[in-house]
């Protein structure tokens, strides 16, 4: 999956961008943060893994 199409589903989830480095954190108020590799392509099965712990499908 494109990074910025994950992004895009996250923030489609309310959530917004706290933090840039090696990682990009997310965060939504009442949720824990998620953090999103700075790569263009994020592995499917990583992608799936970062909506499902951000509570997202």
């Amino acid at each position: 999956m494109k990074q910025r199409d994950l992004i895009k589903k996250l923030e489609a989830g309310g959530y917004r961008l706290d933090r840039k480095g090696d990682h990009l954190i997310y965060e939504k108020k009442g949720s824990r943060p998620v953090q999103v590799p700075d790569h263009r392509e994020i592995k499917e099965v990583l992608a799936k893994k970062i909506l499902r712990d951000a509570g997202l499908k």
